[in-house]
């Protein structure tokens, strides 16, 4: 930072003890060393603080120049999908409105699927053996 050597510094310390004394010396020395502790702080926090700005500055930007790139690829693929859906959208469409108007549906919108079948046709009563209500009524 200062470009200060030792016979600079041992100049200064002969100065002070001169002019301060031996009495007061080492008091003024303690406070000179928590004034530049925390000058040094004080820069270094600002150091970092400021590399810390920069850092998110640059990342905001790169962000903004993917983001730009990406945009375009994102749009064709919506769109893409967009123009795919309406290719279908006359199969789902009156299937949709017949089911709301209370009109049945086409033939081939309520065929049902085999397992859909399979799960009707399952017996509605218990199989033999086996009670609906496994706990007895105690109700008197």
């Amino acid at each position: 930072m200062f470009d200060i050597g030792f016979l600079e510094l041992l100049i200064c310390g002969v100065i002070a003890l001169l002019v301060l004394g031996p009495e007061r010396l080492p008091t003024a020395a303690r406070a000179a060393g928590r004034w530049m502790g925390a000058a040094r702080r004080l820069v270094g926090q600002f150091t970092s603080e400021l590399d810390r700005q920069l850092k998110a500055e640059e990342l905001k930007e790169e962000l903004r120049k993917a983001g730009d790139i990406g945009l375009d690829d994102v749009e064709k693929t919506v769109k893409g999908a967009l123009d795919e859906a309406k290719k279908y959208e006359n199969m789902i469409v009156p299937d949709y409105h017949g089911r709301r108007s209370g009109n049945k549906a086409s033939p081939s919108a309520t065929q049902e699927s085999p397992s859909a079948s399979n799960e009707s046709a399952a017996p509605a009563e218990p199989a033999a053996g086996t009670s609906q209500d496994s706990t007895p009524d105690n109700r008197s």
